[in-house]
């Protein structure tokens, strides 16, 4: 099995402790390791290092070298652009199928998200090459335990056997009304964005769904060792469309199965998912720093200051060298957009 680590995102949901120079798969915003560095470390019980790729933004090639010093140079594939994972899949199965026999699994994860069970974790996967050796395209399916509204679900049809499943569709994030109706039919699982494949089966489903994608992509791969290759990847990845590999091919493919896992797994998706998972005191409030506070509840307050509360409840605050950010904790899905405003009016800060 290899592994291919999705590190390119912009991880604007943490602005503004994610920057552009210094994303959230590059935080230690869990422990003292950061994201990308637990995600590497998680997979080596099953996984050599030889085997595991990272896929990056080229601004962020010298971050992952640092994070991951052990991996080599060449197992780091750069994306000249942002284009969602099926293209940054494609150019990286593309690059791998030059060193990997078409038959071998190909394991698909992105960089930040948390997993607490990693034995289940790679127990799951060694579980799972038993459908992929099958040209069956797996899917890892989370167990929810809430109606969550943040993320993808998958609903799983006929069962193959236990906490397996063929796959009969995919849903986009729901209302809470059809979140609640997923989860009292106890046929929904949410979509983890974690696949594992062999090479020639996603190869044949991209050109069968993406042909124009994938003859491009191959295309390019092909010029490689051509002094012109670098500026035609990036003017043509940049007319590629952004579309997740959800969408691409897993909505149309035939061969897909979910395994349904527990892994205490969470995308650490914004400021309030964080504070869920973060260790607070006994009046639910969470500090990253040195702090007093009266009557005060439920914040999340991160700042290098000296920090002193009164009577505040349900808020977040960033202090940065740069940045101050505020927010009641239930907006801070919106951060994405105020990153968008920022962008505008001060460029510099995002």
């Amino acid at each position: 099995m290899i592994a291919l680590i999705m590190a390119g995102g912009a991880g604007t949901r943490f602005w503004p402790l994610s920057r552009q120079n210094n994303p959230k798969q590059f935080l230690n915003i869990l422990s003292d390791r950061s994201m990308i560095r637990m995600t590497f470390e998680r997979l080596l019980p099953v996984i050599k290092t030889d085997d595991i790729f990272v896929v990056t933004a080229g601004s962020q090639r010298e971050l992952t070298r640092k994070h991951l010093p052990e991996l080599p140079a060449e197992n780091i594939i750069v994306e000249p652009v942002g284009r969602n994972t099926a293209p940054c899949i494609a150019l990286s199965l593309a690059y791998l199928k030059r060193k990997y026999s078409p038959d071998e699994n190909m394991l698909v994860l992105p960089a930040d998200h948390l997993i607490r069970k990693e034995d289940s974790f790679r127990q799951s996967l060694i579980r799972a090459e038993k459908y992929a050796n099958l040209n069956n395209l797996v899917i890892f399916g989370i167990k929810p335990d809430y109606p969550a509204t943040g993320y993808g679900y998958i609903e799983a049809s006929a069962r193959m056997e236990k906490d397996t499943y063929r796959v009969a569709s995919f849903k986009e994030k729901p209302s809470e009304e059809t979140a609640l109706s997923f989860i009292d039919s106890g046929n929904y699982l949410w979509n983890s964005g974690m696949f594992l494949w062999k090479m020639s089966v996603v190869e044949s489903a991209y050109r069968k769904y993406l042909p124009e994608m994938w003859t491009l992509i191959e295309q390019l791969e092909n010029k490689r060792n051509c002094s012109d290759w670098k500026a035609d990847l990036k003017l043509d990845y940049e007319s590629l469309p952004r579309i997740p590999v959800d969408i691409g091919i897993m909505e149309k493919a035939g061969s897909r199965v979910v395994l349904a896992v527990d892994w205490g797994w969470s995308d650490v998706g914004s400021w309030k998912s964080l504070y869920d998972l973060s260790p607070k005191d006994n009046s639910g409030n969470v500090f990253a720093g040195d702090e007093v506070s009266l009557d005060s509840r439920n914040n999340y307050i991160r700042s290098n200051k000296f920090v002193s509360l009164i009577g505040v409840e349900d808020i977040i605050v960033i202090d940065t060298p740069e940045v101050l950010f505020i927010s009641r904790k239930g907006n801070s899905e919106e951060v994405r957009k105020l990153v968008e405003i920022i962008k505008e009016k001060r460029p510099d800060l995002v």
